[in-house]
């Protein structure tokens, strides 16, 4: 194991037993000309390691040795690692850099994409949380396999990052790619990759991925309302849903920072979601955050990239056994023809089974404006809770009334028929509980529906709710 990555660690890593030093590559397809990488230059290094002063399991890919290349001998190595990792009980962080597999090893090298992905996947399946820090290039097989299988990834500033490094690219398509293409900021953007994080801080951001010292916390960008409303309720359900709406009050983005400690930032395409691993009175959680100040769309509706970054949150929920929260604040899903075009009916409808089949307790909070299924998507909780401000709607007024009026001005009417208000969507039975808007009484809200939900009971409320009104006459 070299001693170049914990020197510069700043004594956040120390490496307690080096592994599997003794294998050495070989030469299978006889390739012409080719040198086999002798002792110490084989480009992965597997350790256990004590990481802020928690043990997890360490694999170092480095381009400096034999190009980062993945071939028997790096697969095994890796495939070791993982299994140790499981039964072990113990994460999996990563420093990658990598020009992809070996090509003087062929298919050997090739099929060490399947073993490395399926050593994560049973990793992943023990409830086991890995994480990745990508270098300078990180491209080809290694990319497309358990690099990308990393539960929480970052990549450093101006790293070169793609399936088909820039060469590759020109050669395969006749052009070679722009230089916003194929970057640690472009993977960001995309969604490709969680942070942009400086080499310095690495250590620190792995750490905190995989549970240790929190070093952030989720900050809103400048601008935003830095407290709750304090315009008291209006007595008429639309001037209700104005106050919801207005200006001067928060959104998902702002109660997730009052309510969590710290903050891992899980990426997404779309800026109209946000999720992240927090801590909530030092217990850990996935939390998910609409923001009805961002996104792509004009209104800053939620569209099929936001609601993939959901399911891919509540999945890494259930698979490391930690409880979601929801904070929900949107009119609804973005009906825009570029979102259709991208499949946003099936995204949430693929959001609902991800809330659906999480085995860990889901809190929902509506913040804001809840409306129709772009929100539902979210709401689909064990406990779900609404400020007392809030409304939660099958649709927005104003759409409603073009459906049923064909008149958006009776947007007025159509709200104090659909009972919108938190009080109304409470005695319907579909909320648990009104909150009063304070970030204290919301923290402990959510505290206390995380220690008594009980996971499934998402389905109990809703045929509840459906048997009261099967029964109504």
């Amino acid at each position: 194991m070299t001693s170049e990555a914990p020197a510069r660690a700043g004594g956040l890593v120390e490496v307690l037993q080096a592994w599997d030093d003794d294998l050495r590559s070989a030469d299978p397809l006889r390739f012409p000309a080719y040198r086999v990488p002798g002792p110490g230059e084989d480009p992965v290094r597997t350790a256990r390691v004590a990481l802020d002063g928690a043990e997890a399991v360490w694999v170092d890919c480095d381009f400096r040795r034999s190009g980062g290349t993945m071939g028997a001998v790096a697969g095994e190595r890796i495939v070791r690692a993982y299994e140790r990792a499981t039964q072990l009980r113990l994460p999996v962080v990563a420093t990658v850099s990598t020009g992809g597999a070996r090509l003087q090893e062929g298919m050997v090298a090739l099929v060490q994409m399947t073993r490395t992905a399926s050593a994560a996947a049973r990793h992943a399946r023990a409830g086991l949380l890995s994480a990745a820090y990508l270098g300078s290039p990180t491209t080809g097989g290694v990319f497309a396999s358990w690099a990308s299988l990393a539960g929480v990834r970052a990549a450093a500033p101006g790293a070169v990052i793609g399936f088909g490094g820039p060469r590759v690219v020109a050669q395969v398509t006749g052009e070679a790619p722009p230089s916003t293409s194929h970057t640690a900021e472009s993977a960001l953007r995309h969604g490709l990759v969680d942070a942009v994080v400086p080499e310095s801080d690495r250590w620190a951001w792995l750490a905190a991925a995989v549970g240790g010292r929190p070093h952030a916390r989720l900050v809103p960008p400048p601008g935003r309302p830095g407290s709750p409303d304090p315009t008291p309720l209006p007595a008429d359900p639309y001037e209700h849903l104005l106050r919801a709406r207005g200006p001067r009050r928060p959104g998902g983005v702002e109660w997730a920072s009052w309510v969590t400690d710290s903050w891992v930032e899980l990426a997404g395409a779309d800026p109209a979601m946000r999720a992240g691993l927090g801590t909530i009175a030092g217990e850990r959680v996935v939390v998910v955050a609409m923001d009805r100040f961002a996104g792509l769309s004009p209104l800053h509706l939620p569209g099929p990239g936001a609601f993939r970054l959901v399911q891919r949150a509540a999945r890494l929920a259930g698979r490391v056994g930690l409880p979601l929260v929801t904070f929900v604040d949107t009119p609804g899903a973005d009906p825009a023809p570029d979102a259709e075009a991208g499949g946003v009916a099936g995204e949430i409808a693929d959001t609902l089974l991800a809330m659906a089949e999480l085995a860990t307790v889901s809190v929902a909070v509506v913040v804001g404006e809840g409306g129709s299924g772009g929100a539902m998507a979210l709401a689909h909780a064990d406990r779900l809770l609404m400020l007392e401000g809030s409304v939660f709607s099958v649709i927005g007024p104003e759409a409603g009334a073009a459906i049923l009026y064909r008149d958006a001005s009776r947007a007025p009417e159509l709200t104090r028929s659909l009972r919108m208000t938190s009080g109304e969507v409470f005695r319907l039975g579909v909320a648990d509980d009104i909150v009063g808007e304070e970030p204290e009484l919301v923290r402990v809200a959510v505290q206390d529906a995380l220690a008594t939900a009980t996971a499934g009971a998402r389905d109990v409320r809703t045929q509840q709710v459906t048997a009261r009104a099967l029964a109504a006459r």
